[in-house]
């Protein structure tokens, strides 16, 4: 059996292979090495009742995460996953990698991958390359969920919010100045907080202040993560994730704007990627 992992900061998406075909699908909270130490993942990966009963069936786990960016931070993941899956193989890799995997059609593509961070990429078949490198929430992440959050809350807190989005924010979030502070300098998973806030932005996306929020934000991680390809205007750029997915009108608005010929939108890249697996394992 074949147990391929995706991760981002806030989901973890498994899918157990059998026999060449899926066979077992779960979601759980998302790992990231960042935030995350060994001992937290193998308790974590234990908790999910329904890997259990296979566990000792998985020849080979194939985990893509978020943070998993070297290799120090692959370590931690290699300690967290062995101590659970001790008979199997593991393959760590990062999560822009997953988004690669899923969405090459063949020719030379490149992806992009939003979510509670951000991400971008090459692929030819071959080689994943990239040209900007994510840095998260803190001192980057334009275009992603925690970024969007982090506008928000900082316009709330700046009394800069239409009086409209200002009241709804109030009554469907029971914080105050105090508690956002805390939930974002004191709290863990800081960044899944932030992003946290994406459905409500989603829900009133029509509003002008929230499409001129999410456009401004696109925009920037377009000219970050995307222009940063000298090819960018000749081949597809796909894109992975839920703010593509979204907010899939304003990104088809501003990929025309910036001559980005726009691909696919996946959610989520986890059948996709199950597929490109079974097509790459079966014929070792």
């Amino acid at each position: 059996m074949i147990l391929i992992g995706t991760s981002g900061s806030t989901k973890c998406d498994w899918q157990l292979i059998k026999e060449k075909k899926p066979f077992l699908k779960v979601s759980s909270k998302g790992i990231n090495p960042f935030f995350h130490n060994d001992t937290t993942i193998s308790k974590h990966i234990s908790s999910i009742k329904e890997l259990q009963d296979h566990i000792e069936d998985i020849d080979v786990v194939f985990f893509y995460g978020a943070g998993c960016s070297n290799k120090g931070l692959k370590n931690i993941i290699n300690r967290g996953l062995s101590s659970v899956f001790k008979r199997s193989n593991l393959y760590i890799n990062h999560d822009i990698v997953a988004a690669a995997f899923a969405t090459y059609e063949g020719v030379p593509n490149i992806t992009g991958l939003i979510g509670t961070g951000a991400n971008s990429c090459s692929f030819d078949g071959d080689i994943v390359r990239q040209e900007i490198t994510g840095i998260d929430y803190i001192l980057g992440g334009e275009g992603s969920g925690a970024y969007l959050g982090k506008k928000l809350i900082k316009d709330y807190l700046y009394h800069k919010l239409p009086e409209e989005i200002k009241i709804d924010f109030e009554t469907n979030f029971n914080l105050n100045r105090d508690s956002l502070l805390e939930n974002v300098y004191k709290k863990p998973d800081a960044n899944v907080f932030l992003a946290s806030f994406v459905p409500f932005i989603q829900e009133r996306q029509k509003h002008s202040y929230l499409r001129s929020m999410i456009k401004e934000s696109l925009t920037k991680y377009m000219d970050l993560y995307i222009c940063s390809f000298r090819n960018y205007s000749k081949i597809k750029t796909h894109f992975v994730g839920s703010i593509p997915y979204f907010f899939k009108n304003i990104l088809a608005e501003v990929a025309k704007e910036k001559d980005i010929i726009l691909g696919n939108i996946i959610k989520e890249p986890i059948e996709p990627l199950v597929e490109y697996h079974i097509n790459k394992y079966y014929k070792l």
